[in-house]
């Protein structure tokens, strides 16, 4: 078990060192110098030049990533270009809306997915199982920001039950940060759901076609009675593995729908970085996101090879 960690661990750094090229070279050839930006287009060159001089951007690219780097693993993110405070600040006051966005629409996903995955099987090839699988296929085929905008219009335009957007804050209460984060995390969930449900429903018949449950209904269990107490127990090994993925997808994955909902949270925070050209904003957060989820998929690696030998063993 200790070599099998030491292995996912070194795969982990490597793939950390990989993504932190790829993502400083990417964010490094966007066009633009956030200098003139801050500026502006009558700005004067000496001006460009002085402020590019304060804000590191004079540098070679190596000693600007060598730079970055070291920063990050030391704490020290930087100092935004464009808000002038650190982005370790920035990145800790949107995190409170991201981190409890996803856990939110995780929760949903999780709640909608067992019992319909766990219907679906139980009721293999009636109709109720074909209808369950043609809405989970729609769920992952239209697309999240979408049914963001279909939520927006019905429950806030229409019904007026949600605001179209914004955060109200946890500082007004809990109830109220969660009502502001409702339609978001629904509109995350479902597709996610519709994933879970699909590979539940697999899983459960898999299971099913195993010896110790036929010696289950061979002693006169049903076959939803072997589901509950035999099959779904032993099916839930690939079901957690997609649940640990999902939520790395749910932290790095909400852009869109935070941009949609006008939500302050890290995604909104890596668009306006783009928009705004503060590189290194844009830089740190989406490596966070990276090292977040590359983290969550080294520790469900370890969680897996915990419960299988055979993966530990290479079998």
């Amino acid at each position: 078990m200790i070599r099998f960690a030491a292995t996912r661990l070194l795969s982990l750094t490597l793939s950390l060192i990989m993504a932190s090229v790829v993502v400083f070279a990417v964010v490094e050839v966007i066009p633009g110098d956030p200098a003139s930006y801050m500026l502006g287009l009558n700005a004067a060159p000496e001006a460009v030049e002085a402020l590019r001089n304060e804000l590191g951007l004079n540098g070679t690219l190596w000693t600007r990533y060598f730079g970055w780097v070291t920063g990050m693993l030391t704490g020290d993110f930087g100092q935004s270009y464009t808000y002038r405070v650190p982005v370790s600040d920035l990145i800790a006051q949107r995190l409170w809306v991201s981190l409890p966005l996803a856990l939110f629409a995780l929760l949903l996903s999780t709640l909608i997915a067992f019992p319909v995955g766990l219907i679906a099987a139980a009721r293999r090839g009636k109709p109720s199982d074909y209808i369950i699988m043609g809405i989970t296929q729609l769920g992952i085929a239209v697309p999240n920001f979408w049914f963001a905008m279909l939520l927006v219009l019905v429950f806030a335009i229409n019904l007026h039950w949600f605001n179209a957007g914004g955060f109200a804050g946890w500082d007004n209460g809990l109830l109220a940060g969660l009502k502001s984060l409702t339609l978001p995390a629904i509109a995350l969930a479902l597709p996610q759901a519709s994933i879970l449900a699909r590979v539940m429903r697999s899983s459960l018949l898999e299971t099913l076609t195993q010896d110790y449950i036929r010696t289950a209904r061979a002693k006169g269990l049903t076959r939803a009675q072997a589901l509950r107490r035999h099959a779904l127990r032993n099916a839930m090994i690939p079901v957690l593995t997609i649940i640990g993925l999902q939520f790395s997808f749910l932290i790095a994955g909400g852009i869109i729908i935070e941009n949609v909902f006008y939500l302050p949270g890290l995604g909104r925070l890596i668009f306006q970085g783009i928009t705004q050209r503060d590189l290194v904003v844009v830089e740190s957060v989406v490596m966070l996101l990276v090292f977040a989820v590359i983290l969550v998929t080294f520790l469900v690696d370890i969680a897996y090879a915990a419960v299988d030998p055979r993966l530990r063993s290479g079998r």
